[in-house]
């Protein structure tokens, strides 16, 4: 095989497995060890399922309001986390003016702060319980 198929096949697998982990964390139970029934069980779409989520875990257990909630609350940790902090940078990638993404995140009980140098997003004390 040569070098430079080796190296895309390499970087595509790994952008695979990222993205199944985002998945997991993301949609998954969110309880300890990742059970493999958290995991994609085909992660080829077929015609009829392309552009579909598939719900796993308690996110499909919960009423729409919080399941709502509790994607939004992953979603911008993972933005934000994944864009260092950076509030302008997040707001621009999710689609929100940056006010808005403020009064969001406040209204789900996200914070940031900075650690070890660099700016993190994580839940307030009791924030999950409030919702």
């Amino acid at each position: 095989m040569p070098p430079l198929f080796r190296q895309r096949l390499q970087r595509s697998v790994a952008q695979w497995v990222l993205h199944v982990i985002e998945r997991v964390l993301i949609l998954g139970e969110g309880t300890g060890d990742i059970s493999a029934r958290e995991l994609p069980q085909d992660t080829a779409p077929t015609a009829d399922e392309e552009g579909r989520v598939v719900l796993s875990g308690t996110l499909a257990t919960m009423p729409l309001r919080e399941a709502r909630e509790a994607f939004e609350r992953e979603y911008l940790l993972t933005q934000i986390n994944r864009f260092g902090g950076n509030i302008s940078r997040t707001a621009s990638f999710v689609g929100m003016e940056r006010s808005a993404l403020h009064r969001k995140l406040k209204s789900l009980g996200v914070v940031t702060s900075s650690k070890a140098g660099s700016r993190v997003a994580y839940l307030e004390e009791g924030a999950e319980a409030a919702s």
